[in-house]
């Protein structure tokens, strides 16, 4: 295949369609529909996805799409699809708060070889291209790597919310927060993209589905960090959705042992 950077314009492009298709609607009060899954669902999650759709559709007219909104298109000339969330933090964005973003992905057959973070209200963008170290550029500042936790002990932890484990995974995510410093609950994709900047050491999240994922992978390996399942995996298309996600990889032993079945 032609390397990811290739194609990195074409992501480019798709972002800032799905950002100008989103900012009309901040904060403007639209209704929200649930899904089958009883997630929310607005006009703004459409009509992003709907932009980059025509983005990808111009320049990658062969390529596969995997879109949270409207399913899979065939394609994958030379094994290549794109994954697409328009908006990853939907309850987020009706509730007026900036911790939400637009998530796109190339995957080479089941690996993500590209990724962009895209927050389209504060105008921050994380860029992870396969091979090279992680971008970002936004007003607010900050720099890529940030500091590196030397242990658990004085990590940072972030997940979505408590609600979101099984009962059978709660008391293994409980046992992990107890060996943290501090615990803090919400940001979506914007969580991770704060990771890449060595604002949070550690998130853990169960049951996140291929376009809440894929973008990430570049971002938070390109950064220096580690995104894996529980079991220390790579995350790949058809995985359980458990995700890992450290600043520091060395810390990765310590907490799959936290996470393990008793």
């Amino acid at each position: 295949m032609p390397a990811p950077m290739d194609y990195l314009a074409v992501a480019l492009a798709a972002a800032d369609a799905a950002a100008e298709a989103v900012r009309p609607y901040f904060r403007m009060g639209i209704e929200a529909d649930d899904k089958a899954d009883d997630s929310p669902v607005t006009l703004a999650d459409r009509a992003a996805e709907q932009a980059m759709r025509a983005v990808l559709a111009e320049h990658c007219p062969d390529h596969g799409i995997i879109g949270e909104e409207f399913g899979e298109t065939a394609g994958g000339a030379d094994g290549l699809r794109w994954v697409l969330d328009p908006i990853d933090g939907t309850r987020a964005f009706i509730t007026g708060r900036t911790t939400f973003g637009t998530l796109i992905a190339l995957l080479d057959g089941d690996r993500p070889v590209l990724g962009i973070i895209d927050q389209p209200i504060t105008r921050e963008r994380w860029v992870g291209v396969e091979g090279r170290p992680t971008e970002f550029t936004g007003p607010l500042g900050g720099r890529i790597g940030g500091r590196r936790c030397p242990s658990l002990s004085q990590a940072e932890l972030s997940c979505t919310s408590p609600d979101i484990f099984s009962a059978e995974t709660r008391p293994r995510f409980e046992r992990l927060r107890r060996a943290v410093r501090r615990t803090s609950w919400g940001g979506d994709c914007y969580g991770f993209g704060l990771l890449a900047l060595g604002q949070i050491d550690l998130i853990v999240e169960e049951d996140l589905q291929p376009w809440d994922w894929a973008a990430l992978v570049p971002v938070i390996t390109g950064a220096g960090g580690s995104i894996t399942d529980w079991t220390g995996a790579p995350l790949r298309l058809g995985t359980s959705g458990r995700v890992i996600a450290l600043g520091n990889p060395a810390l990765l032993p310590d907490v799959i042992g936290q996470l393990e079945r008793d």
